[in-house]
């Protein structure tokens, strides 16, 4: 399978918008494309060096949570691979080895702030994904509490959906639906809250859960600005949207094209590209207290 360019010789399991996972022994090989996407589109552009900046900001939030829950992690360094992967030296920097789960099809949805679709539904409705809100807030105000939204997980092109708690609860169980709403809120208050400390709102994420052996455990990727929102504090206004350090940006400007979200994705400038990988890597340096290096 391609990565691109890079041939990897091991069977694949499945080729998501920016992820490729291979089957290796008994296990998983998730590796971190350059891809972007954006309206559930993979964009014909390449972002040098974004897989990196996403497995390695993932790998400091899978080690910081883990007194949470337990995650998918056997290994994300490169030089503790087997010495078959070592050949592939691509793989470094960019890829983790994982234990197989049992994804739950649910998108685990936590929202801190009322931004993207939620502020939409709140305009109609004074609700966001059907639970209701208070009158008078704007657009990025910060919620009372952060609120669990879920998403079904679709297949084959489909959009995602929003769904109830209750539909959460018919799909998967009510003992899984409470876990999974317990551990996300859970995952993001803490999450949030060093953020915050660090001069970033988390102002909504994404997360998605497995089963290993009859447990739930994290899986994918975490906390990163592919699935994740995230705001500088000290531009943060409410009222408008916000100045953010995530793939808002490479949204807003397929806003400004007027791109139809229907047909072939286009390519983007090269100053966009620029400009997105610079918020990718102000947004990793800011959370890690550590400079990116390739």
């Amino acid at each position: 399978m391609h990565c691109t360019g890079e041939t990897i010789d091991l069977p694949i399991v499945h080729t998501g918008k920016v992820r490729d996972v291979y089957l290796f022994r008994n296990d998983l090989l998730i590796v971190a494309s350059d891809r972007i996407s954006a309206f559930d589109y993979v964009i014909p552009t390449i972002m040098p060096d974004k897989g990196k900046i996403l497995h390695k900001l993932s790998m400091f939030w899978f080690d910081f949570v883990k007194d949470i829950v337990p995650n998918h992690i056997i290994t994300g360094n490169f030089d503790k691979f087997p010495d078959e992967l070592k050949k592939y030296e691509y793989l470094r920097d960019r890829s983790m080895l994982v234990k197989k789960a049992e994804r739950v099809d649910i998108e685990c949805i936590v929202r801190g702030y009322l931004a993207g679709s939620g502020w939409k539904e709140y305009q109609k409705s004074k609700t966001v994904c059907g639970i209701v809100l208070p009158d008078g807030l704007k657009e990025s105000s910060k919620l009372p509490e952060p609120v669990f939204t879920p998403s079904s997980k679709e297949e084959g092109g489909k959009h995602d959906e929003n769904i109830s708690f209750e539909e959460t609860v018919k799909r998967v169980g009510e003992e899984t639906a409470e876990s999974l709403k317990k551990l996300s809120l859970a995952l993001y208050k803490k999450v949030s809250d060093y953020a915050f400390s660090k001069g970033i709102i988390m102002a909504d994420t994404k997360l998605e859960f497995g089963f290993h052996n009859g447990k739930l455990i994290l899986i994918d990727e975490i906390f990163t600005p592919d699935s994740s929102r995230f705001w500088e504090v000290e531009k943060y206004e409410e009222g408008k949207p916000q100045d953010s350090l995530d793939k808002q940006y490479v949204r807003d400007y397929l806003e400004t094209i007027k791109w139809d979200k229907s047909s072939p994705a286009p390519v983007l400038p090269k100053k966009v590209v620029k400009k997105t990988m610079k918020k990718y890597t102000s947004a990793y340096e800011k959370l890690t207290g550590k400079k990116f290096k390739l």
